[in-house]
């Protein structure tokens, strides 16, 4: 008869397993973040946009200036081209020197869509360097 002591039972062991549940989960969330992602950066449209409060132009030694009207109208340097035309100078000027910068300059109410196709134009001719030029108030 024992007076006042209990039963000794061996202490639990001490666990010698990683817990993988958390580590698979955050691997999961991960894969699912780049599945998504990776899709949106390969399709996106690389421009490097100024801000219009600091806007400085650029020190580009070779430049072509672009403009686009709201009503569509298209110009190279001061020269009125139509689409046809235009695609045709921007090539063989894109030939002559493939480094040479597009500023182009586009009127606040021209559409989206003008100012996208004449971007298209300008890279599918080979020039990818492109900048907005805007004013400042």
């Amino acid at each position: 008869m024992a007076f006042g002591r209990l039963e000794r039972r061996d202490m639990p062991k001490p666990m010698g397993e990683i817990n993988m549940t958390p580590l698979i989960d955050v691997m999961l969330v991960l894969l699912i973040i780049f599945m998504i992602s990776a899709p949106l950066m390969t399709s996106s449209l690389r421009l490097d946009l100024p801000q219009s409060e600091a806007a400085t132009p650029g020190d580009a030694p070779a430049f072509l200036s672009v403009a686009l009207q709201a009503d569509g109208s298209l110009y190279l340097g001061d020269e009125k081209l139509a689409p046809a035309q235009f695609q045709q100078r921007i090539a063989a000027l894109a030939k002559d020197s493939p480094g040479m910068e597009v500023q182009l300059r586009a009127d606040k109410t021209a559409p989206y869509g003008k100012v996208a196709e004449l971007i298209g134009w300008c890279q599918a001719a080979g020039l990818n360097r492109i900048a907005f030029v805007t004013q400042t108030e």
